[in-house]
């Protein structure tokens, strides 16, 4: 018989999400946004991006390839010139690091589910097989 209902595990991974979000990285993670839309200039840069890649999409679209090679290079241009931008490294580390924290987690959550099964199957932990898995030779 079960110990816990999905609705319970999904309870608690709604817990578990709200612990998440006020973490130290996810809080650095907000800041770091809230610059980046107060940010004129890295405003501006994404205007420009979104007017060129619908440039883009209609050179495309009318077969114009060397006009749509020299859009796509200023709007590379335009890219590398947001990137260099230090409140755009902060927030894609933040991003970063946010991401890091919620795989950390996802991994930990699948290797103990994975650990409890061969644990509660009387299997082996340090070769991570079942005893009781009929698909093992």
């Amino acid at each position: 018989m079960s110990k816990y209902t999905k609705q319970e595990v999904l309870d608690q991974a709604k817990t578990l999400a709200q612990v998440i979000a006020e973490t130290e990285e996810v809080e650095f993670f907000k800041k770091a946004e809230q610059k980046i839309n107060e940010n004129v200039r890295v405003q501006e840069l994404i205007a420009q991006i979104k007017k060129y890649q619908k440039e883009a999409v209609n050179l495309q679209h009318y077969e114009k390839a060397e006009a749509l090679k020299e859009v796509e290079a200023k709007i590379n241009e335009l890219h590398d010139e947001v990137d260099s931008i230090p409140v755009v490294q902060e927030f894609k580390q933040s991003q970063s690091d946010v991401n890091g924290l919620l795989q950390l987690v996802s991994t930990t959550i699948s290797n103990t589910v994975t650990d409890e099964i061969i644990k509660s199957t009387g299997g082996d932990l340090l070769r991570g097989t079942t005893t009781k898995n009929p698909f093992q030779c």
